[in-house]
């Protein structure tokens, strides 16, 4: 038996298989519908990557991970500041066109579950996951288990607001975390220093090198990173945040400064523990993986 996930971001759609042990089988990639794509091409793009992963093979179920607000049912995509569902029922409609049955949920919180069954957060009781990809998602992790909230909103993190009345994001709010840590602030901070534009495994390639305007970016972002965390940690005390996401693989590029900025932002840290800040084990496949996972063992 084999189960399929898809992870749906602001850049690209990620797809993997898993058996029912949920190892990881096969992996696909393909790229985003440009920003002015509709609804129909991203289930589209979801659809393709599905079949470039389960090819011959019946897969039981589809799990989709979608950066955005999924309501509590896990039936709807209410809203996401990159992807061009709105209020959509996206979990009816994928099923229609795969024909297999599907769960759809936050990109973060199957992100979080796959980090409790196989990954960092595993025979952890409370942790914090954060996501930076193309912006900022998030997940609370209590009890062993993803909190939701009242209405399956919990973790949107990087839509606080940071800055009053700072830089306009796409959801609509100005000055949201993401806008000062996420792939796009990495990009847009480093374009401002050099004159030109750079995509993210560009600046990752210069500050490898040793390349002082890309080093400067990352520390720049990371240090956002760990001042969110902060309040974060001020808010829930979790024994670990876990930071997962694409710009996560750079490692302690982003990682070392938020550390940093974490230790500098929390309050009474010679009296209190300070959470260790680990990188997802599941890497930047965790939302995808988190998804095979819900397909596997339903969506509770």
């Amino acid at each position: 038996m084999t189960y399929v996930g898809v992870d749906v971001g602001g850049t690209k759609v990620l797809a993997v298989r898993i058996d029912a042990a949920g190892a990881v089988e096969a992996t696909a990639t393909r790229p985003m519908p440009g920003l002015a794509a509709g609804p129909d091409e991203v289930e589209a793009a979801v659809a393709l990557a599905a079949r470039d992963v389960y090819g011959d093979t019946e897969p039981r179920a589809l799990g989709v991970s979608a950066a955005g607000l999924v309501d509590g049912a896990g039936e709807r995509f209410l809203f996401g500041a990159h992807l061009p569902w709105r209020d959509a029922p996206v979990r009816r409609t994928l099923a229609e066109r795969t024909g297999l049955p599907v769960v759809l949920d936050n990109d973060a919180n199957c992100a979080a579950h796959a980090e409790l069954v196989s990954g960092a957060a595993r025979g952890v009781g409370s942790a914090l996951l954060i996501t930076i990809g193309t912006g900022i998602g998030g997940a609370v992790v209590l009890g062993g288990r993803v909190v939701r909230g009242a209405h399956g909103l919990a973790g949107e993190f990087g839509h606080m607001q940071v800055v009053p009345n700072g830089l306009a994001c796409e959801c609509g709010l100005r000055g949201c975390w993401e806008q000062y840590c996420s792939g796009r602030a990495l990009e847009r901070v480093t374009r401002v220093a050099l004159g030109r534009h750079l995509d993210g495994p560009e600046v990752t390639a210069l500050a490898r090198a040793g390349n002082e305007v890309a080093l400067h970016s990352f520390a720049s972002v990371g240090t956002w990173l760990g001042v969110g965390a902060a309040g974060l940690v001020s808010a829930f005390d979790p024994q670990l945040v876990i930071v997962g996401g694409g710009v996560s693989a750079v490692g302690d590029l982003l990682l070392g400064p938020a550390r940093h900025a974490l230790a500098g932002a929390l309050q009474g840290t010679a009296y209190r523990a300070v959470p260790d800040l680990v990188p997802a084990l599941l890497g930047p496949e965790a939302g995808a993986i988190g998804a095979a996972l819900l397909a596997r063992d339903g969506r509770s």
